[in-house]
């Protein structure tokens, strides 16, 4: 059973950092984050192949970073640092970790970020 642990998320002001990480149980071949507010569909923040490839959303891009640790072969992590925030950043963050030969897909429990002006 695969296990999605994140952890980080809280209350900041703009302008400040934030950083969230998330620990899986397993190999996959792409990690990221998502996000989700209230009547929206979740978003693509970031996410990261075991390739090094990275995808970010454009309202990230220069200001957030992802990286990955493929450590061992039975556990993945995921990192995502979130500097200069904005109060649209504001949301329920999800790690996701994507296994493309079996098309499976996990999902975190989320961890809600707030940035407050």
């Amino acid at each position: 059973q695969v296990h999605l642990v994140e952890s980080g998320g809280g209350l900041v002001q703009t302008g400040e950092s934030l950083d969230l990480s998330c620990a899986a149980s397993g190999v996959f071949d792409i990690m990221g984050w998502y996000r989700q507010t209230p009547g929206k569909q979740r978003e693509l923040v970031a996410s990261r192949s075991v390739y090094g490839s990275t995808n970010y959303a454009e309202s990230v891009k220069g200001r957030f970073t992802i990286s990955r640790g493929d450590g061992d072969l039975v556990h993945t992590t995921v990192h995502l640092q979130m500097s200069d925030l904005r109060t649209e950043d504001t949301a329920v963050y999800f790690c996701n970790a994507h296994q493309i030969a079996s098309s499976n897909m996990y999902w975190g429990q989320g961890t809600q970020v707030t940035v407050s002006s």
